[in-house]
């Protein structure tokens, strides 16, 4: 596992991640219930500044679609026009697609902010994305054999993921995910990995690709056959662009997303020791299997508030503008308990990242012993 700390083979599943940081069966639900009445204290509040600011957001990522497309009529300003659409796709993305669609917003009752019918601007569809994220991965998160976002079925992350030769093209898969992320998540539900190991067949698939051919020519035509075309001559500066646009907005989706999942110090679980999972126990595995990224209020809008990825793990379906918020409880509650929070500036977060990509690329990568995570008072509470 990549945390040093392990249970004896006494322990019971349920007190099992509780012992690798020292917490009794007592303490374990007590920090369940602090969580619980966190999140129920935020829904209760939930209201008018809620909604305000999520239609705000949906005016201002249109608005710099908008402007984008428009300036791309005037060839010398091609570099604005890339930068409005970069930002109209990254907020899309990530601060309205991805928390519209883990039901963030459904309280609201507005059919464009229901979780049920709204739909990204990204070649994945939204009911695809829902099942492999909201379910799978905030399920089971960090459980190796269950969450498959651990390695997206590409990469090696984790020493329980037992090395191949293939794994010393770490470094080159996880260049390529980056620059295709919203490809590799398309394909994510496909399960290539399964398909090529025999526990899954191309027949498992057929109920995917109706809807998976249907986004890909939506958004491949929209992209880079319809917007370039209005522009007439201008066809190939306009594909281009959105070309560098999509570039850009993956970039930086595969960035903030995987220095929340897999810097130094990031827990991962065996299935055994996370059978008969009390509450109090799914919060502690939320906590030790995230990490977040110190910023200001522009980069965490950015970043769609996923740089409060332990927040968004603990409370997936509280909306996400309220992480700050609830990040200065969550971090005094570890504190109390003695347990980390994992954080930091996001180049360190980063640079942790790159080190575990090629560090499991080789067969002794995972005997070399992981950093671990700074302390909680190492990094200021960004505002």
């Amino acid at each position: 596992m990549s945390t040093d700390t392990t249970a004896t083979t006494t322990d019971t599943p349920r007190s099992r991640i509780a012992a690798r940081v020292g917490m009794t069966p007592e303490q374990l639900e007590a920090f369940g219930n602090e969580m619980d009445a966190i999140r129920q204290r935020i829904i209760a509040d939930l209201g008018e500044e809620d909604a305000t600011y999520i239609r705000n957001v949906v005016k201002a990522q249109r608005r710099f679609e908008v402007a984008g497309r428009a300036l791309f009529y005037l060839p010398p300003a091609w570099p604005l026009a890339v930068a409005a659409l970069s930002i109209s796709k990254i907020l899309d993305n990530m601060e309205i697609g991805h928390n519209v669609m883990h039901g963030q917003y459904d309280w609201m009752g507005d059919p464009g902010l229901s979780s049920r019918m709204f739909d990204w601007d990204t070649v994945c569809p939204g009911e695809q994305w829902k099942y492999s994220h909201n379910y799978i991965h905030h399920t089971f998160t960090n459980i190796v054999g269950k969450d498959r976002d651990v390695g997206y079925g590409i990469l090696r992350m984790d020493p329980d993921q037992k090395w191949h030769p293939y794994y010393l093209g770490n470094p080159v898969y996880a260049l390529l995910l980056m620059l295709f992320f919203e490809w590799g998540v398309a394909l994510h539900d496909l399960e290539v990995e399964n398909i090529v190991a025999g526990r899954r067949t191309l027949a498992d698939n057929k109920p995917l690709y109706p809807g998976l051919v249907r986004k890909i020519r939506r958004q491949t035509v929209k992209d880079y056959v319809l917007f370039p075309a209005l522009t007439g001559p201008l066809f190939p500066l306009t594909l281009a662009g959105n070309a560098t646009a999509n570039l850009i907005r993956n970039v930086w989706a595969f960035n903030i997303i995987f220095c929340g999942h897999f810097p130094a110090g990031v827990a991962s679980f065996s299935v055994q020791e996370t059978e008969d999972e009390s509450r109090g126990q799914w919060y502690l595995r939320q906590l030790l299997g995230s990490a977040n990224i110190t910023g200001g209020r522009l980069f965490h809008l950015m970043s769609g508030n996923l740089s409060h990825q332990i927040e968004h793990h603990l409370f997936p379906d509280l909306p996400a503008r309220r992480y700050p918020q609830v990040a200065a409880e969550v971090r005094e509650v570890c504190e109390r308990y003695g347990l980390q929070y994992n954080t930091g500036p996001l180049h360190r977060q980063l640079l942790s990242v790159a080190k575990k990509i090629c560090r499991f690329a080789l067969p002794g990568g995972d005997a070399a012993p992981e950093p671990p995570a700074p302390r909680v008072t190492e990094e200021p509470l960004a505002a």
